[in-house]
């Protein structure tokens, strides 16, 4: 019934502005003046150039506008002779004097050279904003923020809006981490992504574009949206380049460089960083035990102390090819190594009913990790015009390995694991795009995706035997082909973008040393829909629907157990199924001079949803309510062991709302705002063996409220100098089997330009409080025996940290636009904008 509202409300609103836009205009006595906006050399269209219309000798402008990210722009104006005047910073502007207008005109492209003189000026008012608003998705510039200077791309993400990463580097959209991550337009290769992003520096990243509600051209991937996160490409003629080095506290050090030489025909790039961090966490969890009578049985408290160090390299290299005006070539090497050591020190303390100390014990977990990626990519662009009739071909190539070692001490018993991973992965692309006269636009594309991931687990006792419970050989294969069709038009001020996806999926789960095979295969339809209707020049409606999919990978399906606590452990589920998800969004977005104000209402629907369920460590049943060799729960020192697993629980229902402000009160302040709040329902049941061997169906239905607020706010100083202070703060939100409590957290930094503005010195602090703590109580019983364990836990992956970095800039402005670019492919599926 809510869906059906739902929907009538949003024809409701569509109709309403329908009727609106066909009502005759004010002022029958004007009519439009329209063009497009290139850059002369390489035919890239200009965004933000100002068209003025002004009387013959006269300054005063009549009439004006500006150009949309293709470079088109529409000028209403009553009829009569003008001066027109098209600009755009650091380029030469171009005038047309004396142009009579009767009727609606077209000026046909208007293409704008460089200005020498000027670029040497441009510094601040060339610099963009740090986060960019458009309707489809939101911007974020990291060459601005001071705040990620020396840092990873998971800080950059932590400052993204609507985005959010927690202590142990997921990142989540909108409060789902059922999210598609990919790297210049490309899903990331890496087996585990989070620790991957810790390993990309900062300063490799150009912009991040954040996608809430995909169209049919995007992977299916990702039921709450996705984060395209694009890499630095030199654009400026001749050799030029950036040098950065950073220290910090705890020990941290990194250096990184990129190199840039462009001809006429050739653009050469390059990438290289070296990096050694540490980081320094602490943990609790503390539980008692309660009889079924309500009374204290016991307790347990574990108090973890967590050291990780690592070495990274990153290098990339590639080169691309103007093959012809109108085709462009690039091919890439991209490669990293780490590694790294992991100290966790657990100590263990038990007490009696009446909190009287009865012993305590330890666990050490010394581990030793490395991982080595290597990706080759190629990318094939051909213009058959300058209106977007073009032709783009990807394809990709990686081979990704991930060790780690450990050797776990907990008296009077040790163990040792060995966790071995190799992911080998293709990915072929090819996106046509079509406009079909003005305003309108055909799209169609394929997609394959092949991958094979081999993981070997190997737990070993004290003897030094493998532990068959524990240890397995996992196989998995994926295979993925997509086709989509999308057609985009305008009427009037209506801009409407249809299309379909079609995703078929083969995928193989084999356990090799226990001779389980399980294959899945599934094939759907994804379709999408969106509308915009122009109020003004400065304000835009926009309604949106898509299907999303989120299939489980890494270590929701890895069955290898988490050893690092034998009391608290993990396990991934081979036998999860993908969740599906409809998504509906209708957003508004208003612009004045100094301020840019985005707004979207959002409601997702998904089925199966994954979910993490705590309960004690027996076996589980089958799908089908088969029990398979049902056993008790497992018992260390009298103490039930806790396993944490995903399932697909049942059903998940969001609806949310949320805002960005972008103000700019004065030239040298500037603030950005996020804030974003939702409702969860969630409704689903699972079924586990206790400790005595009884059946026990838990419910887990749950709704909640819960909100997530960002502010970031960046100040000139005197004597130029940068300030900038961030702040972010989640709400807590109640769960099924417990409660996540609040967690603030703030940053700062201060820059400031040397060596005639060619440096810049920036020091930063992450976590001025030392706030960033994941704290929870969790609270299981047992529907049986009535019998329960009351935790609370704290989580804090990493402290506070201090970093001061230098840049040097060669032959390369501080605030460089890229210039002179080859038209890119950014985007996964490569499709241009939807017209309007």
């Amino acid at each position: 019934m809510k869906k059906i509202k739902f929907a009538v409300l949003l024809v409701f609103l569509l109709t309403s502005f329908y009727n609106y836009a066909q009502q005759p205009p004010a002022g029958k006595n004007k009519v439009k003046v329209t063009g497009k906006v290139f850059e002369k050399v390489s035919k890239q269209p200009l965004e933000y150039a100002t068209i003025s219309l002004m009387a013959p000798n006269d300054t005063k402008v009549i009439a004006g506008g500006i150009t949309n990210p293709k470079g088109e722009f529409e000028v209403a104006v009553a009829p009569g002779t003008y001066d027109i005047k098209v600009e755009f910073i650091s380029f030469k502007a171009t005038e047309i004097k004396g142009k009579t207008i009767s009727g609606d005109t077209n000026l046909g492209n208007v293409n704008l050279s460089e200005d020498a003189a000027q670029l040497n000026e441009v510094v601040v008012r060339a610099e963009k904003s740090t986060v960019e608003i458009k309707l489809d998705k939101k911007v974020y510039n990291v060459g601005q923020d001071m705040m990620v200077k020396g840092g990873t791309v998971s800080d950059v993400l932590d400052n993204v809006p609507s985005v959010s990463v927690d202590t142990e580097g997921n990142v989540s959209l909108r409060g789902s981490d059922n999210i598609r991550i990919l790297i210049d337009g490309r899903p990331s290769n890496a087996i585990n992504v989070a620790e991957a992003l810790r390993q990309l520096p900062a300063d490799a990243i150009d912009k991040v574009e954040v996608i809430t509600n995909p169209s049919a051209r995007y992977d299916a991937e990702g039921g709450s949206g996705i984060i395209n996160i694009i890499l630095k490409k030199g654009k400026n003629q001749g050799l030029n380049g950036t040098f950065i080095a950073s220290t910090g506290l705890p020990e941290t050090y990194g250096v990184s460089g990129n190199l840039n030489y462009k001809t006429e025909k050739l653009n050469y790039f390059t990438t290289l960083g070296y990096n050694k961090r540490t980081s320094e966490g602490a943990g609790l969890t503390n539980t008692q035990y309660v009889d079924a009578n309500g009374n204290a049985k016991g307790y347990l408290d574990e108090d973890r102390d967590t050291k990780r160090t690592s070495d990274g390299f990153n290098g990339r290299a590639g080169i691309e090819w103007t093959v012809a005006p109108n085709t462009f070539w690039t091919n890439a090497i991209n490669y990293q190594k780490s590694s790294g050591d992991t100290r966790d020190y657990i100590t263990y303390s038990n007490f009696g009913a009446a909190h009287d100390f009865t012993g305590n014990s330890y666990r050490l977990n010394d581990g030793v990790t490395g991982s080595e990626n290597v990706e080759y990519t190629s990318n094939l662009i051909k213009n058959f015009n300058d209106k977007g009739h073009k032709l783009t071909a990807d394809l990709s190539i990686s081979r990704n390995t991930d060790d780690s070692n450990s050797y776990i001490t907990a008296s009077p018993n040790f163990n040792t694991t060995l966790n071995d991973q190799v992911q080998k992965q293709v990915q072929l692309q090819a996106d046509y795009v079509l406009p079909l006269g003005e305003g309108s636009q055909f799209e169609a594309g394929y997609k394959g995706s092949f991958g094979d991931l081999n993981n070997q687990y190997i737990i070993t006792n004290n003897a030094g035997i493998p532990d068959p419970d524990l240890s397995n050989t996992l196989q998995y294969k994926e295979n993925i082909n997509a086709i989509y069709t999308q057609y985009g038009f305008k009427v009037n001020k209506f801009s409407y973008l249809f299309g379909l996806r079609w995703e078929d999926t083969n995928i193989q789960v084999n356990l090799l040393d226990t001779n389980v095979f399980n294959t899945k295969k599934y094939n759907n339809l994804f379709p999408s829909a969106f509308i915009s209707y122009e109020i003004s020049d400065q304000s835009n409606f926009t309604a949106s629907y898509s299907k999303r999919l989120t299939r489980p990978r890494g270590r929701f399906m890895n069955p290898a157990t988490n050893y690092s606590s034998n009391v608290n452990i993990f396990q991934g589920n081979p036998d999860l199924d993908p969740s599906l998800t409809d998504k509906f969004d209708i957003g508004y977005i208003k612009r004045w001079d100094k301020l840019t104000f985005n707004t979207s209402a959002y409601f997702e629907n998904t089925k199966d949803v994954f979910s993490f369920v705590r309960t004690p460590n027996g076996n589980v049943l089958t799908p089908d309510g088969q029990i398979v060799t049902p056993q008790p729960g497992q018992i260390v020192d009298g103490i039930p062991v806790i396993l944490s697993r995903p399932i697909n629980l049942g059903r998940e229902q969001k609806f949310g709302f949320e805002f960005t402000l972008n103000y700019t009160p004065f030239k040298i302040w500037r603030i950005n705002s996020n804030f974003n709040f939702y409702n969860v329902k969630t409704t689903g049941d699972n079924t586990y063996i206790d400790t005595k061997g009884n059946t026990v169906v838990q419910n887990l239905d749950n709704q909640a409220n819960t909100w997530f607020a960002r502010i970031n706010s960046k100040l000139t100083l005197p004597y130029k100098i940068d300030w900038q202070l961030s702040a972010v703060y989640n709400g807590e939100q109640k769960t099924a089997q417990g409660q996540n409590l609040g967690q603030f957290g703030m940053n700062t930094a201060f820059s400031k330009d040397v060596l005639k503005d060619k440096a810049t010195i920036a020091f930063n602090i992450s976590d001025i409080f030392n706030s960033r703590i994941m704290r929870s109580y969790t609270y299981l019983e047992n529907d049986v025996t009535h019998e329960s364990q009351n935790a609370y836990s704290e989580m804090q992956f990493r402290k506070r940290q201090f970093n001061l970095s230098f840049t040097y800039r060669f032959n390369k402005a501080k605030n460089d636009r890229d210039k002179n670019a080859a038209p890119k492919n950014e985007g996964d599926g490569g499709g241009g904008d939807y017209p309007g």
